[in-house]
């Protein structure tokens, strides 16, 4: 088969970008390795209860995703409100914290130590050597092995001071944990503060409501989408993409096109090409790593067990780095109301031991440490289930950013092919701006000149807002 288009996996961007191409008329192939839609920000469905692959909002600045998202799903949008603490030390602290709240619960002489801490850092002035260095120098060091340093090494699986400064630049900005901190000790100091969006929007059955209703629009406008479709040979003509062999159910099929998209991992877009690459490239590309994830999600015989959509969880003896209320991300998500759907989020990596533990020994392994939590209470887990994402999430180790620039340098001679989303880029980006990608590749395919690269890369964080900006 010939197609216009060639786009490889269908989470976000690659569904986005299906439907958008769709809309232009354009002949469409969607090729995904697996048997689900929406790559991490499915939604899985178990005995009728509804668990996400983490928690995926949908808040926005860019107009052209948020007319999206409502193009394709209408009505069936929640407005739900935002509730996310921290547990530390047994105690839950309110996010952004409130004086009153963080002095309970440290203690005086603890929220002192922490502000005498603060004080010295800025005496000393900014570092910008690692993320621990970043955050200790604006911050103080107490704040940071309080607040950062336990969950950053539960994402990333190695010390804070081997991440890039750039991850705490990009994720920690004018609104972040340590300034919400800060504000609670030292005041605002007349300052427009700003502050977590209060409320988001959310499919009614979960986000992979929304990926499932965009593949059946696209095919609707007659684009194929074509699962447990492997790509395994990205083949190419000097610089031009010419296609794509995939491995599929009934044998190895090769896929021709004129336009190409990729969001699978770009390490593995690297490794399939074919020619291969120089060897520099392929050495900086085998240099870049990404992070599993592990969730555990369980069923619980007690409703209400607690009011947030989900809990960051900062103690250092617990493995577990977020816990999820499915609930009361949607009261659909739980087909009893007499229960609880909680997700337990654990972040791995190859040959980790609860990587490779079985199905049963996780879900004991999370009934555990929820219990150890309190927030449990007297309440029962009946049954679990677990789901395994690999390459989630990409690591900014130090020295990434090299290696990176040699990738990306190399896929932008690629004069037909487009790398778009989080895996695809490998950058740590929220759904919104993996849609805005594939919808500016869209463009260019059209005959604009968007560098792709350049998105998130912008001095605003996009889940913040000041008294001047709307909310939802």
């Amino acid at each position: 088969m010939t197609a216009r288009t060639v786009i490889l996996g269908a989470g976000p961007a690659g569904l986005a970008a299906a439907y958008a191409l769709s809309k232009h008329r354009r002949n469409v192939v969607v090729a995904e390795a697996t048997d689900a839609l929406g790559g991490i920000s499915r939604t899985v469905e178990y005995r009728g209860y509804r668990f996400d692959i983490g928690g995926h909002r949908f808040f926005t600045k860019f107009d052209e995703v948020q007319q999206l998202w409502h193009e394709v799903l209408g009505d069936e949008f929640l407005v739900r409100p935002r509730l996310s603490r921290i547990y530390y030390r047994n105690r839950l602290f309110e996010y952004p914290l409130r004086v009153t709240n963080a002095l309970r619960n440290l203690g005086l002489l603890e929220a002192a130590r922490c502000v005498a801490s603060y004080g010295r850092a800025r005496a000393m002035g900014d570092a910008d050597d690692n993320f621990e260095e970043w955050v200790s120098s604006r911050f103080g060091r107490r704040l940071f092995e309080i607040f950062f340093k336990a969950y950053t090494e539960k994402v990333w699986g190695i010390p804070c001071s081997e991440i890039g400064a750039e991850w705490a630049s990009q994720r920690i900005k004018n609104l972040s944990l340590g300034v919400a901190i800060r504000n609670a000790f030292l005041g605002s100091r007349g300052q427009d503060v700003a502050s977590l969006i209060e409320h988001f929007r959310y499919p009614r059955l979960g986000p992979g409501m929304m990926y499932e209703r965009m593949a059946i629009l696209a095919a609707g406008m007659g684009a194929e989408i074509r699962m447990r479709h492997r790509a395994v040979a990205i083949h190419r003509n000097g610089t031009r993409v010419v296609a794509v062999d995939v491995e599929t159910p009934e044998g190895l099929v090769r896929l021709d096109g004129e336009e190409f998209l990729s969001s699978i991992p770009l390490t593995m877009l690297i490794e399939r090409l074919r020619p291969a690459p120089p060897p520099s490239v392929l050495a900086a590309a085998r240099a870049l790593t990404y992070r599993h994830l592990l969730t555990i999600d369980l069923i619980v015989d007690a409703p209400d067990l607690f009011p947030d959509t989900w809990i960051y969880v900062h103690s250092p003896d617990l493995q577990v780095g977020r816990i999820q209320n499915f609930g009361n991300w949607s009261p659909e998500m739980v087909p009893d109301a007499r229960t609880s759907a909680l997700g337990l989020e654990y972040f791995v990596s190859d040959g980790d031991a609860l990587w490779t533990a079985s199905d049963a020994q996780l879900v004991a392994f999370g009934t555990e440490e929820l219990r150890r939590t309190g927030l449990l209470g007297r309440a029962r887990v009946t049954d679990g289930t677990v789901v395994r994402a690999p390459l989630a999430y990409p690591v900014y180790r130090i020295g990434y950013r090299h290696h990176l620039d040699q990738v990306v340098e190399f896929v932008r001679s690629l004069e037909n092919l487009q790398a778009i989303g989080r895996y695809g880029m490998f950058k740590y980006n929220n759904a919104d701006h993996s849609i805005l990608t594939a919808l500016l590749a869209v463009e260019n395919i059209e005959g604009a000149d968007h560098d792709l690269w350049a998105v998130n890369t912008d001095t605003d964080y996009h889940e913040i807002r000041t008294g001047r900006e709307s909310a939802a």
